[in-house]
């Protein structure tokens, strides 16, 4: 079963950013990116847009694959 944080972090590797570089470009930390990729805790809905704007990427494939 996919999680957010699996996705995020298989799209951020499959893009050759590290944890630090997408947290410079959505204005967190690379803590609060790895607290996301580990499903600790869900980012909120403005981070969500600038994941997706700095990925690149729909929400869609962001989601993908996530059964609750």
């Amino acid at each position: 079963m996919n999680t957010f944080g699996k996705n995020l972090k298989s799209i951020r590797t499959s893009q050759g950013l590290s944890q630090f570089q997408l947290a410079k470009l959505i204005g967190t930390t690379p803590q609060r990116i790895s607290e996301w990729e580990t499903d600790k805790v869900e980012p909120g809905l403005t981070y969500i847009i600038k994941i997706m704007k700095a990925l690149d990427i729909g929400f869609e494939e962001l989601i993908d694959g996530i059964n609750k």
